[in-house]
C-alpha cells in the first residue's frame, strides 16, 4: 500500500471496500459513514458504495439527488432492437450513464486515483464506487456549521460597509465577488500542507495587477514544505522576506471592502481556509495610515485624520526614548518650571528613568493582553470591585 496513495482505483467493488476500510479505520471511525447498494440497469445489477463524512456533508442533498435517483429511479426500459444494449461494453457506458442521466447533483467530478478521492472526501464530497468501474464518482455535497456574516471587530467604522470575513473560504471569496463585480477578478485556489491540505485562494485583477507579483506570490506558496497550516498569520510568517523583521510586510484585513479596494488597486490577496483575515501583499508604511472610513469623509478631513494618525505613529516609537534623553542628558530643552515638577515627582522613585519608562511600556502591554484574554463576564466583576474601592476610597479621605 503506498503511502500517498498515488494508486489507481481498481474495477473491483470488494477491493475499493476493503482498502477504504484501512485507511479511514472504518471500524473505529464513528463519523465516516458508508452506505452499499445495489444499482438495476435493465437485468443487470452493480454493487456500489457511497462513502461521506457526518456532520461536513448535507444528508439532505445526499438522500435526495444520489441515494433516491441510483437506487429507486434506475430503471431503464429497452427494447432488443434498440442499438444501446447492456451486455455491449462499446455501445453501453456505465460511467456517462449514472453521470448523465442519475445522479442530479450540480458539481460532479471523476476521479482515477485514491489520492484525488482522500482530497474530496475530507473537504465535504460524497464519493460513489461502482463496481466494474476503475473510477470514482465525486459529487459536492459540503455543508459546514458556519457563523454568520458579523460586524468587523478589529476594524470598525461609524460610516461604511459593515461585514467582516468569516472562516469559511468560499463565503471570503463570495464577498469580494460580490463587491467586484468584474469578470477581471480571478480567483486560484491552491493546497497548503502535507498533513491539512489547506486551501488558499490568491485574488487578483488579471488587467491590473503585475504578473511578476502573482509570480512571486504563487512561487512562494506553492513551496511551501509544512505538514499543516491553520490560520493566516502562519502563512504571513512563512512568505515573508525576513522573518526577523518586528513590522509587518504584509496587511491583514477582516474587512472586505478594504480588500476589495486594494485587489482593485493592483495588490494581490491571500485567503486562508478557517481564518477571517485576508493577507494583502505588497504592503507600504501610508497603508497602516489609512481607514477604510477615508473614502467616505470630505478630502481635507480625510487628509487631516491621516496626518493625525502619522503624529501618533511617530509618537508612540519616538516619545520614550525622547523623554529618556531630554530628562537625563539634555534637560536644558525642559522650562525651568516643568523640570522642577518632574525632579519632585520622581523625587522619592528609587528606580532609574529608563528602568521607569520599561515599567510603563510592560504596563501598558499588561493591560492590553489582560482585556484581550479575560472573560468578558470575569473581567466585568473586576471592573466593578475596582470601581467600588476607588469611590469607597475617594469617600474616605
Amino acid at each position: 500500500m503506498d503511502s500517498k496513495d498515488n494508486i489507481k482505483i481498481f474495477d473491483s467493488f470488494d477491493k475499493n471496500f476493503e482498502y477504504l476500510k484501512v485507511k479511514y479505520n472504518l471500524l473505529i471511525n464513528s463519523d465516516i459513514n458508508t452506505r452499499e447498494f445495489d444499482i438495476s440497469v435493465s437485468s443487470k445489477t452493480f454493487k456500489a458504495l457511497l462513502i461521506f463524512i457526518d456532520g461536513i456533508t448535507d444528508t439532505k442533498s445526499i438522500n435526495d439527488n444520489i441515494l433516491t435517483p441510483l437506487m429507486l429511479k434506475n430503471s431503464i426500459r429497452m427494447a432488443p432492437s434498440k442499438q444501446m444494449k447492456i451486455n455491449n461494453v462499446q455501445k453501453f457506458n456505465l460511467q456517462e450513464f449514472l453521470v448523465n442521466k442519475l445522479i442530479s447533483q450540480n458539481v460532479v467530478e471523476i476521479s482515477k486515483e485514491f489520492s484525488e478521492c482522500f482530497k474530496k472526501i475530507n473537504s465535504g464530497y460524497a464519493v460513489l464506487f461502482v463496481d466494474t468501474l476503475d473510477v470514482a464518482i465525486c459529487m459536492e455535497t459540503r455543508k459546514f456549521q458556519l457563523r454568520s456574516i458579523t460586524v468587523p471587530q478589529a476594524e470598525s467604522v461609524v460610516r461604511g460597509p459593515q461585514a467582516s470575513f468569516i472562516e469559511n473560504l468560499r463565503t471570503n471569496t463570495a464577498q469580494i465577488r460580490k463587491i467586484i463585480n468584474n469578470e477581471n477578478l480571478i480567483i486560484e485556489n491552491t493546497n497548503i500542507g502535507e498533513i491539512t491540505k489547506t486551501n488558499i485562494s490568491i485574488c487578483y485583477m488579471k488587467n491590473i495587477a503585475n504578473d511578476d507579483l502573482v509570480s512571486k506570490v504563487k512561487f512562494r506558496l506553492n513551496n511551501l514544505k509544512i505538514d499543516s497550516i491553520t490560520s493566516s498569520g502562519e502563512v504571513e510568517n512563512l512568505i515573508k522576506d525576513n522573518f526577523q523583521n518586528l513590522y509587518p510586510e504584509l496587511i491583514a484585513t477582516e474587512r472586505p471592502d478594504k480588500t476589495s479596494s486594494l485587489i482593485l488597486a493592483g495588490r494581490v490577496a491571500i485567503l486562508v481556509d478557517g481564518s477571517p483575515f485576508a493577507l494583502i501583499v505588497p504592503a507600504f508604511m501610508l497603508d497602516f495610515l489609512i481607514s477604510p472610513e477615508d473614502s467616505n469623509l470630505n478630502n481635507i478631513f480625510a487628509n487631516f485624520l491621516k496626518i493625525i494618525r502619522a503624529i501618533a505613529y511617530f509618537l508612540a516609537i519616538l516619545l520614550p526614548g525622547i523623554y529618556i534623553s531630554v530628562t537625563t542628558f539634555h534637560d536644558e530643552f525642559l522650562p525651568t518650571e516643568l523640570l522642577l515638577a518632574i525632579s519632585s515627582a520622581r523625587e522619592k522613585i528609587p528606580f532609574p528613568i529608563i528602568l521607569e519608562v520599561f515599567l510603563m511600556e510592560l504596563s501598558f502591554e499588561l493591560i492590553r493582553e489582560a482585556g484581550v484574554r479575560v472573560p468578558s463576564a470575569f473581567g466585568q466583576t473586576i471592573r466593578n470591585s475596582r470601581s467600588i474601592n476607588f469611590r469607597r476610597s475617594c469617600s474616605f479621605s
